[in-house]
């Protein structure tokens, strides 16, 4: 059988909404992972099937995705393994999505444009929430400025029961807490500490939160988009509510997140990330317990010589039927949503990308309005 759509990762968080909304749609999908926990219901679908993969052992991968059949393999995995499995899919010839890299890895990425356009396949990385639905936002708002200085891109949100759960990657987590951010200032690259930033922002669904800066690839891929527009700061940011943040900030202060193997009396070793990873899947989700959270991008800059601001919000709900993915569904949604888009033929372009160069905005928003994601500009909802 030849399937429509190969999620590798399948069993991480990203990885079951991106497989459980497309299955929902009728598609049929082949499920990559190192283990099968927690996704029985996805394996038991008729429209899907199961095999085990290691990617620390790439031909073996690469022979499960190859035998899918899939044309569009999706990358939910840890992003540790990002280039390897782009150079894979290359190699088989198929398109590909991914949640996105960091330096120097996404340099290596995009370094494979020219064999992706070769082939005649796509392979855009960074998509989902940020990046994601907010390249996409600035795709949007670009051509309603004559000229931008300012970008801020990020997201916060809160839950109704101040309990922790894991909000999202813990790698990725740990990685955005303990290095220096990015970020444009005055036209020069400059590395900032993620406590100093001194944004102070209301949250169309959120209210009033402590902002944080956080290393991410959006600044960078941002600026080669506005260089034309002149622009002169783009950060990115980080929001947390106070109980997910302490609970976050303990465990790296712990060594919790880390990745340097700890020797264990039984003759083997363990990275302490792996083990938390592990112990944090199996906590239960509270009952009644609910999320929301806000994807926002301000732009400031002029238009006929005024100045102009404008901002745009995403924001998201834990919906009825979807409470084990929270908040966690405006990640995984816009992954299917890309995806089906470019099965469909949507997207037409070839060569390696970051949302903002080939997704087009609006036929993106409506979709992701059918699917309960709301996008706001200035306030107005506009899908």
């Amino acid at each position: 059988m030849q399937y429509d759509f190969a999620v590798i990762g399948a069993n991480g968080i990203q990885g079951r909404i991106v497989s459980r909304l497309l299955l929902e749609e009728g598609k049929t999908v082949f499920l990559a992972a190192n283990d099968d926990y927690n996704i029985d219901r996805l394996i038991e679908h008729p429209n899907s099937e199961f095999a085990q993969i290691d990617l620390r052992d790439m031909p073996r991968a690469k022979r499960a995705i190859k035998k899918s059949g899939a044309p569009i393999i999706i990358n939910c995995a840890v992003d540790d393994f990002n280039l390897a499995v782009t150079k894979m899919v290359l190699e088989l010839g198929k398109n590909y999505l991914d949640l996105g890299s960091e330096e120097p890895m996404w340099e290596d990425q995009f370094a494979l444009d020219k064999d992706f356009k070769a082939k005649g396949i796509i392979a855009i990385s960074g998509i989902g929430s940020t990046p994601g639905i907010s390249n996409v936002m600035l795709r949007y708002v670009k051509p309603k400025f004559d000229t931008i200085e300012t970008v801020h891109v990020g997201f916060a949100w809160d839950s109704n029961i101040p309990k922790f759960i894991t909000p999202f990657s813990l790698d990725a987590i740990a990685w955005e807490f303990t290095k220096p951010a990015k970020n444009l200032k005055d036209g020069k690259w400059v590395e900032e500490d993620p406590y100093d930033c001194k944004v102070d922002y209301y949250y169309k669904s959120i209210g009033k939160q402590r902002t944080q800066y956080a290393i991410h690839l959006e600044p960078i891929t941002f600026y080669e988009f506005l260089k034309d527009k002149g622009v002169k700061n783009i950060a990115r940011m980080a929001s947390y509510p106070p109980h997910s943040l302490a609970a976050l900030t303990t465990l790296i202060n712990l060594g919790l997140l880390s990745k340097t193997e700890v020797k264990l009396p039984s003759d083997g070793s363990i990275q302490p990330l792996e083990f938390t990873i592990e112990a944090m899947r199996r906590l239960p989700i509270p009952e009644g317990y609910t999320e929301k959270e806000n994807i926002f991008l301000k732009v400031f800059g002029k238009k006929d010589g005024k100045d102009q601001v404008i901002e745009m919000d995403c924001v998201a709900h834990t919906l009825p039927g979807w409470e084990d993915a929270t908040c966690n569904i405006d990640t995984g949604f816009p992954t299917a949503v890309l995806a089906e888009m470019i099965a469909e033929g949507k997207i037409l372009e070839h060569g390696v990308f970051t949302p903002e160069f080939v997704v087009p905005p609006e036929p993106f928003f409506a979709e992701l309005g059918k699917r309960k994601l709301s996008i706001y500009e200035n306030g107005m909802k506009i899908n």
